[in-house]
């Protein structure tokens, strides 16, 4: 899919990086509290490259009646930062239920950068089996789509979503990790994986990072294969 060149200016603080790569990594960090007792704490992640290296790291801030009366479905603030600790994006997620039958009240995201500035907009289209996204750039055109699997579980392998162009062919992937089956089970701590063209627009490459965290809440928040959700209303 061919971007327009972007001139240094049009990319906001802090994501020069991402200019460069085709490929980002997300780890969750394991909450010894979660896999103990079952408590839900703020999830935090680890951003990398292709290559292990930490690019940034992002924590969700949430009170703790939201995380634990709401769960997967609560409306959430992650703060995304760089390795200088300077915010650098904001995801925005409103709380939203979740119905086969009526096709309002979907998901939706805002993906600022830097923090307070909207660049993109993530937002579920109604399908009855498969996930559906539509992913907007700041003046909301659609960009991207996202089509998940009919069953998103991961079992014994990994769960991709592909990210299709405006002509509706491939240009990426979104891909939950099987992280083995103790973790599996035992622990909502989930690994990802981002693909997308190296010259797509940066701003598209932070708002496919946060579908990113949209779709580990929607369907792997849960511990183990019983949170997992064979379809996207589950």
């Amino acid at each position: 899919m061919e971007q327009p060149y972007l001139s240094p200016a049009a990319v906001p603080p802090g994501l020069e990086y991402l200019t460069q790569i085709d490929q980002i990594l997300v780890h969750q960090k394991i909450e010894l509290l979660e896999a103990i007792i079952g408590f839900e704490t703020n999830n935090q992640y680890e951003i990398k490259n292709s290559m292990g290296q930490k690019i940034f790291h992002a924590k969700e801030n949430t009170d703790c009646c939201t995380r634990n009366i709401c769960g997967p479905l609560r409306s959430f603030e992650i703060e995304i930062r760089d390795n200088f600790e300077q915010e650098v994006i904001h995801l925005s997620r409103p709380y939203r239920c979740t119905s086969c039958c009526f096709p309002c009240c979907l998901q939706e995201l805002e993906v600022q950068a830097p923090p307070g500035n909207p660049i993109g907009y993530i937002k579920q289209d109604w399908h009855m089996f498969k996930p559906m996204f539509s992913l907007y750039d700041m003046s909301k055109t659609k960009m991207l789509t996202i089509e998940g699997p009919l069953c998103a579980v991961s079992c014994c392998g990994d769960v991709d979503f592909d990210v299709l162009g405006k002509d509706g062919n491939p240009v990426g992937r979104i891909s939950k990790q099987w992280a083995g089956l103790i973790k599996e089970s035992l622990t909502d701590s989930d690994n990802f994986g981002i693909n997308f063209p190296i010259d797509l627009d940066v701003k598209m490459k932070a708002v496919l990072l946060g579908a990113c965290f949209l779709i580990d809440f929607m369907f792997f928040e849960q511990t183990g294969d019983s949170g997992q959700r064979c379809s996207v209303f589950g």
